[in-house]
């Protein structure tokens, strides 16, 4: 199969739909498929990444009114996420399938919906939205929402009729090492400690939690054999000052960017303090004990889900992370709880989603 994927990081948009496009690729390409790309030329579009991947990549040129890397969109204000208005978006996407006509498009974008759907869906075979909204119609063929909570009423009224609908985290886009790791890591928490933190808000983190998450620990009762762990991308506005703080720090602190090795890393640690975004998925599967910081609207129904399954605590925005941390870690120091966490969210997601897709896909293109 051909499979093409439109979808976009940036700055403002972070990195989390391009991230999970690229896991499907890879187990896609495993399958001897071929996977294409088409993004637009935001600041952090990742072409790099994903061309170093070895999948095909079309770059959309960029909007002259994007705006600048201070600038940050607002995060329900998903329409300008796309750059331009939607039908030129479409248009150029189409002159990007040139004369191919792909076995399957794989939309993961908030600003899309079935008007754009609707202008490809003669150039393509068949269409997949992968979306964690429901809120926007859509014209496909397979939806996939791999969130906690979600069920699949939520799209009632949404989709046509014929969609099948893949929903939540038993779906979960994580590449294969999670999987792997998996048994090991649920071993290794037993008896629980707490020991080394991971810390990753994001591929982008353009508010700085990272720092405010620093300030706070900096003034907490942490023991100074506390290992700190700190995962920013290439493309953070504030991964030299956070360098820079992290120098000061009592703890031992290792700061490091578009690391490769994240399932090891979510093995060694005790907890996470992280996005609630994708990568919840990704702990969960390893059974690490989260303390979630909400970073967008998007991701609200996703944290409540984790924390009233017993696998996370929620910080609920940026802001209250000085207030809220030092309380936390209080209640974190009883084992017997850092373990139910680490119970629960072992039990939200095996890590075998992407597999389950590319089967699903694959037997319906037959």
């Amino acid at each position: 199969m051909q499979i093409f994927f439109r979808t976009d990081a940036s700055v403002q948009i972070g990195t989390g739909h391009v991230q999970r496009c690229l896991t499907l690729a890879d187990a896609l390409t495993r399958q001897g498929h071929e996977c294409w790309f088409i993004c637009r030329e935001h600041p952090g579009h990742l072409g790099d990444l994903i061309v170093s991947k070895g999948h095909n990549l079309t770059l959309l040129p960029a909007s002259s009114d994007t705006p600048p890397q201070q600038h940050r969109i607002a995060s329900d204000d998903y329409a300008r996420w796309l750059g331009v208005p939607w039908q030129v978006d479409a248009n150029e996407t189409l002159e990007a399938f040139s004369t191919l006509k792909p076995d399957w498009l794989v939309v993961d974008h908030y600003a899309l919906d079935a008007q754009w759907e609707r202008t490809l869906s003669s150039a393509v075979s068949k269409i997949m939205v992968i979306d964690d909204l429901a809120n926007r119609p859509h014209e496909c063929a397979l939806l996939l929402d791999q969130n906690l909570g979600r069920v699949a009423e939520d799209y009632d009224g949404l989709l046509p009729l014929e969609c099948l609908r893949l929903v939540g985290p038993r779906y979960a886009l994580l590449r294969p090492e999670f999987a792997e790791f998996r048994e090991q890591s649920l071993i290794r928490r037993k008896p629980p400690k707490l020991k080394r933190i991971l810390i990753s808000l994001g591929g982008v983190d353009c508010t700085n939690a990272t720092g405010q998450v620093l300030t706070a620990l900096a003034q907490s009762s942490l023991p100074v054999g506390t290992e700190l762990d700190i995962i920013m991308g290439a493309t953070a506005p504030y991964l030299k000052e956070v360098r820079r703080q992290a120098a000061q720090l009592q703890f031992t602190v290792r700061v490091s960017v578009d690391v490769q090795d994240m399932a090891k890393r979510m093995f060694l640690a005790d907890l996470s303090i992280g996005a609630a975004g994708g990568t919840s998925w990704e702990r969960s599967c390893l059974g690490l004990p989260a303390i979630l910081v909400v970073l967008a609207e998007n991701q609200v129904s996703g944290a409540e889900a984790l924390e009233t399954a017993g696998a996370a605590r929620t910080i609920c925005e940026p802001s209250l992370i000085g207030e809220m941390l030092p309380s936390i870690f209080t209640e974190l120091s009883n084992s017997a709880y850092l373990m139910d966490m680490s119970n629960a969210a072992a039990f939200i997601t095996d890590g075998n989603g992407v597999f389950k897709v590319v089967s699903i896909m694959s037997a319906i293109e037959r």
